[in-house]
């Protein structure tokens, strides 16, 4: 069997992208010799409220924009076009059932490390793929890495951790900047900023 290559993926609803996606996405990327990190934003997720969540193809263009300076990122749209509800473990098995030589890392932020167990069949989803793990405020090493301890035990997971801190910058902080007419440049891509507001999209008026 070939040897494939190293992948990182990053899901989440990107709503909407933001410097703090990019800065993870890139730092992993280095700190694990990936060759290439997939942005794949969920269509419609099973843990999120989404009536501020808006439509796939915007998201889509948003990362499109977002990343299309760097050679090393690629969107993905398959949980956009996927019917139903999205899960993880859906859009592992399409990509290894098209790549099977690849070694896919999913990277997860300290907050979602938790809940891994109760994502759905998340015995087989650490079957195909490991975990980057970066840190987020309010979430302390110790008490994650005596998580990855527990999940490695009882599901045979495969988590790495980055070091360092990373920018705390949330969707959800921007929407509410954008509801309250208040800028955004900076937090996000000058070309995604422009995109938001040539489509009125987190508007609060």
């Amino acid at each position: 069997m070939s040897i494939g290559r190293k992948i990182g993926i990053m899901g989440g609803t990107f709503n909407p992208v933001h410097i703090g996606h990019l800065f993870v996405a890139e730092a992993a990327r280095e700190a694990f010799c990936l060759e290439q990190v997939l942005f794949i934003p969920t269509g419609d997720p099973p843990h999120k409220d989404t009536s501020q969540l808006a439509p796939g193809w915007d998201r889509i263009r948003m990362l499109q924009l977002a990343v299309r300076n760097n050679p090393f990122f690629q969107v993905n749209a398959m949980e956009i076009t996927r019917k139903g509800t999205t899960y993880t473990i859906d859009t592992l098995m399409e990509w290894k059932t098209a790549h099977p030589n690849d070694h896919v890392f999913f990277i997860i932020g300290g907050d979602t490390l938790p809940e891994l167990k109760t994502w759905r069949t998340f015995e087989r989803v650490a079957g195909l793929c490991s975990f980057i793990v970066y840190q987020r405020i309010g979430y302390p090493r110790e008490h994650l890495e005596k998580e990855a301890e527990r999940l490695s035990c009882d599901y045979q997971a495969d988590i790495h951790f980055m070091e360092g801190s990373y920018l705390e910058v949330s969707s959800s902080s921007i929407r509410k900047r954008l509801a309250a007419n208040q800028t955004i440049r900076y937090l996000v891509p000058d070309d995604v900023v422009n995109y938001i507001t040539e489509h009125k999209l987190y508007r609060g008026d």
